[in-house]
């Protein structure tokens, strides 16, 4: 099968070769003077092609950059220089299969190739470049994204593969982190100082191997996940990767004091379900005396038969061909009683990839934008259509999008320089459109999505669709967490 017979290797998927730093100046609008700082993006950007099965999820990662200061507009891009990289770089020729093809067996270190390519994040005054599948964290440069190493973690750690959505505190500046994988107790669980020492660090013992995703925090706790999609244990013991979405299993969350020790874990147990991000999570008194952890995420909608029954065979293929329809769904874990409480906030709209003001992180928000996910007509071709406003003070949404032609990317939210409200600042990502074959970088007014961009910069190369994006506002910049 070529290039072309694959929705995410063509078109606005297709990786580029080369590297970039370029300013700016094809700008439609107006670009604020009051927004100060850095956009970047993660994302697959393949270096070479290997034999097998491509999955959107399989390419190198590649940090894309958008400074902003005075109006004036700055675009870098640099591949992410992993080990894998660098060994296939020398080899001059693809040296791992994909995610849908056999692990390598020769290599115990490094059977799947840890391509870097989730998530970024500002911690110690770098970025971090993480994997969903766990690895190691790579170091790059703010200024010009360059790779420096790999995060030096702490002995204790002994090359545990930490997991992307570890989160970074901005208040304080530490880094809390989850690490997953195959052997007993399956999961750790650990909180580094801005200056990364390790300050808290423990197993999180699960009944088996597992495929958590994302964790949340608060100021005092972190919840992280327990869900019943995982390995088919029967394939797995043949040495085959097959997902079974395990649905007489409730889905469990961790509850752990930020520095507590393992007998503090406190499990609860919800509906079962699957669900890549969480929105945000805060504390709130139950108005008893108690504690409830509230957590906001986008956990997939559950396909059913007419009758109403999960389809359990098919949900896990869903997720491999990247059919995606989500809700936005809220949890509430007492600490008082050992309850949870779960609601729906909205499943009219599809909607993933739930960005916050980050300095809110952990403390009570109003408001998340979340991407607006398009359904497609073919398998292996995600849509990422536009954005969605939730309020959850009144339980109102808005959305925006420009028609079935525009792939937008995880926006992050970026203040105002002096910003006063939740709200107040704007949502920075890159757009492509499909039918003029350019990439546009876009800017959001925040408060008021359905407007439409206030600027909408083109770029003269294309930028792939990706993953994650974060901003580091000048100010954080400034200060180095």
């Amino acid at each position: 099968m070529g290039h072309n017979d694959i929705p995410v290797l063509t078109g606005g998927f297709a990786p580029i070769e080369r590297e970039f730093t370029m300013d700016l100046t094809d700008i439609e609008g107006e670009v604020p003077k009051d927004l100060t700082g850095m956009h970047v993006r993660n994302g697959p950007n393949r270096r070479f092609e290997a034999p097998g099965r491509y999955h959107w999820f399989d390419g190198d990662g590649m940090l894309h950059a958008v400074r902003f200061e005075g109006g004036r507009v700055q675009y870098l891009n640099r591949w992410v220089m992993t080990d894998s990289l660098q060994e296939e770089l020398a080899a001059g020729s693809a040296l791992w299969q994909g995610i849908k093809d056999p692990p390598r067996k020769d290599r115990p270190d490094m059977p799947v190739k840890n391509t870097s390519n989730t998530d970024v994040k500002f911690y110690g005054g770098n970025l971090v470049s993480m994997w969903y599948l766990g690895g190691s964290v790579y170091r790059c440069s703010p200024d010009d994204l360059s790779t420096l190493g790999k995060l030096e973690f702490d002995p204790r750690m002994k090359g545990l593969p930490v997991s992307a959505h570890s989160k970074v505190d901005e208040r304080t500046g530490e880094f809390l982190f989850f690490a997953y994988g195959k052997e007993a107790p399956y999961m750790h669980y650990g909180v580094m100082d801005r200056h990364g020492a390790l300050q808290t660090f423990m197993p999180v013992q699960l009944p088996g191997p597992r495929l958590p995703h994302d964790m949340a925090i608060t100021p005092n706790y972190t919840v992280v996940h327990d869900l019943p999609l995982f390995y088919d244990m029967d394939a797995l013991a043949a040495g085959r990767h097959k997902l079974k979405f395990h649905h007489t299993l409730p889905a469990r969350f961790g509850v752990i004091p930020r520095h507590g020790t393992p007998e503090q874990i406190r499990w609860f147990e919800a509906s079962p379900t699957y669900m890549y991000h969480v929105s945000n999570a805060w504390e709130e008194d139950d108005g008893r005396g108690g504690t409830e952890i509230v957590m906001t995420g986008t956990p997939f909608r559950l396909p059913r038969d007419w009758r109403g029954n999960v389809e359990v065979d098919r949900f896990p293929k869903m997720l491999a061909n990247l059919e995606h329809d989500f809700m936005f769904c809220e949890w509430r874990f007492n600490l008082r009683t050992g309850q949870t409480r779960e609601r729906v906030l909205d499943d009219i709209v599809n909607q993933e990839f739930p960005v916050i003001n980050s300095w809110m992180q952990g403390h009570k928000t109003r408001y998340a934008w979340n991407v607006l996910m398009g359904r497609s007509n073919r398998a292996e071709d995600p849509r990422f259509c536009g954005f969605v406003r939730q309020d959850l003070e009144r339980g109102i949404s808005t959305s925006y999008h420009e028609g079935v032609h525009k792939w937008f990317s995880e926006a992050p939210f970026a203040p105002k320089d002096r910003w006063q409200a939740e709200d107040d600042g704007y949502l920075v990502g890159f757009l492509w459109d499909d039918e003029k074959k350019a990439s546009f970088v876009t800017v959001f007014d925040a408060s008021d999505i359905a407007k439409g961009p206030v600027a909408r910069i083109r770029l003269p190369h294309r930028v792939p669709n990706g993953f994650h994006a974060t901003w580091v506002s000048g100010e954080r910049l400034a200060r180095g967490y």
